[in-house]
């Protein structure tokens, strides 16, 4: 490879080696990353998580062109979705719309489904006045550090995820990006969700996923579901407590139990979100920041803030339970 369009060294972030500090020396944006995208993606398999610095990006169809260029796909669509989001040009994608001063809690892109992006890039559009943070997390670690008996149970039951759509979550058409009920009917026949529709325009959907995934490059064991995430008790309390008080437990919008069906004990959950708690990282977002992901091996999340603040989301190379 050509010496003089090597990368500098990364450098560290709040401890972690992931900040790549870009010197454009008066170069576009985009010639740079096309001279240097072979070793963008190699640094991102080898690293997991990279955030380069000093790039200028200027809309959404740049981003979208530089994605494709580094990642060397066309971005995906956001099907099947869990959050609501709003669909820019170039399949790109404003971050989960969500109240500023909750937290998302780390997570692993669409690991409810049976299938998702293995690369995910994430751009600052604009920072918060205050927080707003996406955390990352090391999968590998929080798999490694999760005790054997639990780790054990998960492995042997998965997951099993719950939606109930419309009414508090989002309506089933913005999940599955089409008001056509046979269109839907197929996608679940596709990818292994039972559905049952309710009334004339309620749609309930369930699916069993595996707690744990190998990468299909590594080999390494990842922890890859999102049980504490859709499980109730992630909500706030006062939340909690409204939809318990209105909604049976089979009629709540989302949740999540064990495989077979039966409960996910409150105190295994606890302990899997103080895990994530131990092994998260976090850095101030500067306009411009663009973070490059290896959707299995890191998680992400956000932190509550104030002020404005836009992130910017696009993601690809599409991976499954079973290989395709």
């Amino acid at each position: 490879m050509n010496e003089a369009i090597d990368l500098p060294a990364l450098e560290q972030v709040n401890g972690q080696n992931i900040l790549l500090n870009v010197d454009l020396k008066g170069q576009d944006s985009t010639k740079w990353v096309e001279a240097h995208a072979e070793q963008l993606d190699a640094l991102i398999q080898e690293n997991g998580a990279v955030l380069v610095r000093g790039l200028t990006i200027k809309g959404a169809n740049q981003y979208s062109h530089i994605l494709q260029t580094i990642f060397k796909d066309q971005l995906s669509s956001y099907t099947y979705r869990s959050t609501p989001r709003t669909e820019l040009k170039g399949n790109i994608y404003t971050a989960t719309e969500y109240l500023e001063t909750e937290v998302i809690p780390q997570h692993n892109e669409k690991a409810y489904s049976n299938s998702w992006p293995m690369r995910l890039g994430l751009f600052c559009v604009h920072p918060a006045a205050e927080g707003g943070e996406t955390p990352l997390a090391d999968s590998r670690q929080v798999y490694e550090l999760i005790p054997q008996d639990i780790k054990e149970k998960f492995i042997a039951k998965g997951v099993k995820y719950t939606r109930n759509y419309g009414d508090i979550d989002l309506p089933w058409q913005e999940v599955f990006q089409t008001d056509d009920k046979k269109e839907v009917e197929a996608f679940c026949r596709d990818n292994q969700l039972s559905y049952e529709w309710r009334g004339d325009n309620c749609l309930t959907t369930s699916q069993v996923n595996p707690a744990v995934a190998a990468h299909p490059v590594t080999g390494e064991k990842v922890w890859f579901n999102q049980a504490h995430l859709f499980h109730i008790s992630s909500l706030p309390q006062q939340t909690r407590d409204h939809l318990l008080s209105h909604y049976s437990e089979d009629t709540l919008p989302r949740n999540s139990y064990y495989g077979d069906g039966s409960p996910l004990e409150p105190e295994v959950l606890a302990k899997i979100r103080d895990i994530y708690e131990q092994v998260t990282f976090k850095f101030p977002w500067q306009k411009g920041d663009l973070v490059l992901v290896d959707n299995m091996l890191y998680t992400h999340g956000r932190r509550p803030y104030t002020g404005k603040r836009k992130v910017l989301v696009g993601m690809t190379r599409t991976q499954s339970h079973d290989g395709v």
